[in-house]
């Protein structure tokens, strides 16, 4: 069995661009009038593995990490 994939945010880094949201809806989440995005799980499925590191390097605030097991 191999280890969960697990994912970190930055929310002193994010800016709100919600890129990560569009990619990862069930991952991130950015509430209205929100300063930063939030996570919603620390750990991703194993077919969301490529979103998310998608997600990694679309973030123009470079504020996600992918990181081997949860948070």
């Amino acid at each position: 069995m191999s280890n969960p994939t697990g994912v970190r945010l930055d929310q002193a880094r994010c800016r709100s661009y919600g890129i990560c949201v569009s990619i990862l809806p069930d991952v991130f989440d950015l509430p209205p009038n929100a300063k930063a995005a939030r996570l919603l799980r620390d750990e991703v499925d194993p077919g969301d593995v490529d979103d998310l590191s998608e997600a990694v390097r679309a973030c123009p605030a470079q504020a996600i990490t992918q990181v081997s097991g949860p948070e």
